[in-house]
C-alpha cells in the first residue's frame, strides 16, 4: 500500500475523496485504520479504499497520522514501523516529538483546515531533511493540493498557522453569525440574514484576493459620511478588531501548550 490513513475522520475522509476524485492515487493503493470499524467499513465500500489492521502496517509506504494529540503518545507504540514515511496533522505535535516516538525522521508535519472538505483548504507543511531526501515531503505536497493550496513553512510558524488559518474558519463564523443577528435584530428574517452573511463572506473573500491589503476593498466600499463608515466606527468601539488578533493569539499559545504535552 502507498499509503495508510489513521483516524478517518472529517479530515482523513476529506483527504481520501480529494486525491482518489483527483486521480492523485487509486482508492485501491491506500487503506484505512480507525477504531469506528464500522464507519471505516462503510467508507472504503464507498470509496474503493481498504480497511485495514495494525498487523498491517508495515506494508505501508507512508502512514498519515489523523488522530487527537493526546492519544498519540499511547498511538505510536503501535505506528512505529522500519522503513515508513509519517505524515502527521496533529496539532502542536513537532517533529523532534514525532521523531521521538516513532524512531525515526522521516517525519512530515501538515497543518489544514476544515476547507479541505470541499477542495479549499490552506495547509501548511514542513519536515526535516530526512524526510525531503526519502521524499516524504513532496508525497504530502502532493497530497494537501488535491484538496486546496500548500504552503512549506518552518517549522516555528505552525503554530501561529494554526492559530490563524486552521483556527480561522471558526472565527470567521462568528462573524458570519454576528452580522445574520444584526441583520435579524433589524427586521430581516432569520433564513435571509443567515443566506446573506454566508454569501457575503464568499464574495468578500474573493474581493480580497484582487486587492494587495485588506484596507483597500474597506476603503473602497466606507464612502465619507455614509454607513460604511458609520459600522465601521462601531466596530472599532467594540474592540472587534482586537478581539480577532488576540484570538489568534490565544489559539497560538494552545498550539505550542499542546507540544509541551508531547514533550
Amino acid at each position: 500500500m502507498k499509503l495508510v490513513i489513521v483516524g478517518v475522520g472529517k479530515l482523513g475522509l476529506a483527504l481520501l475523496e480529494g486525491v482518489v476524485a483527483r486521480g492523485v492515487m487509486p482508492a485501491s493503493e491506500i487503506g484505512l485504520l480507525d477504531l469506528n470499524t464500522a464507519r471505516c467499513e462503510e467508507i472504503a465500500e464507498r470509496t474503493g479504499a481498504r480497511v485495514v489492521k495494525s498487523a498491517q502496517l508495515p506494508a505501508a509506504e507512508r502512514i498519515l497520522i489523523s488522530l487527537q494529540p493526546r492519544v498519540f503518545p499511547e498511538a505510536a507504540e503501535w505506528l512505529a514501523q522500519e522503513n515508513t514515511g509519517y505524515i502527521s496533522t496533529m496539532a502542536g505535535v513537532s517533529a523532534a516529538a514525532l521523531t521521538r516516538r516513532l524512531g525515526t525522521k522521516r517525519v512530515v508535519r501538515v497543518m489544514p483546515n476544515l476547507a479541505a472538505t470541499i477542495g479549499r483548504s490552506q495547509t501548511a507543511i514542513t519536515g526535516p531533511r530526512e524526510a525531503t531526501d526519502a521524499g516524504d515531503l513532496a508525497f504530502a505536497r502532493h497530497l494537501f493540493t488535491a484538496v486546496g493550496d500548500a504552503y512549506e513553512l518552518p517549522e516555528h510558524l505552525f503554530n501561529a498557522f494554526t492559530g490563524m488559518s486552521a483556527s480561522g474558519p471558526a472565527y470567521v463564523a462568528v462573524v458570519a453569525e454576528a452580522l445574520a443577528d444584526g441583520g435579524v435584530r433589524m427586521g430581516l428574517p432569520r433564513p435571509l440574514a443567515n443566506e446573506l452573511a454566508a454569501k457575503l463572506l464568499v464574495s468578500t473573500g474573493e474581493l480580497l484576493q484582487l486587492r494587495a491589503h485588506p484596507a483597500m476593498l474597506k476603503d473602497e466600499v466606507a464612502s465619507p459620511g455614509g454607513t460604511t463608515i458609520a459600522g465601521l466606527a462601531a466596530l472599532e468601539s467594540a474592540g472587534v478588531r482586537g478581539g480577532l488578533i488576540e484570538a489568534v493569539v490565544q489559539a497560538t499559545r494552545r498550539g505550542t501548550d499542546l507540544g509541551r504535552d508531547q514533550e
